[in-house]
């Protein structure tokens, strides 16, 4: 069996704005349709990938902002 290539980092959450996954900047469909997409497709996907990733604002987690109160 051959591994398929992904650029899941295990994050998994969706920015509102931009409908993008903050761990690997893939769509809910491409995700959804990962398994199925060919190897060329799928290739095409994480071609663009790091210029959605630069799009997202990030946010701190709430936990390192309640540590920053303390």
């Amino acid at each position: 069996m051959t591994a398929i290539e992904s650029p899941c980092i295990l994050v998994c959450s969706i920015d509102e704005t931009t409908g993008y996954c903050l761990g690997c900047g893939r769509t809910l469909g491409e995700i959804a349709d990962w398994l199925s997409m060919t190897p060329e497709e799928r290739r095409a996907v994480m071609q663009g990938l790091p210029e959605r990733l630069a799009t997202i604002e990030r946010h701190p987690r709430r936990a390192k902002l309640a540590r920053a109160r303390i």
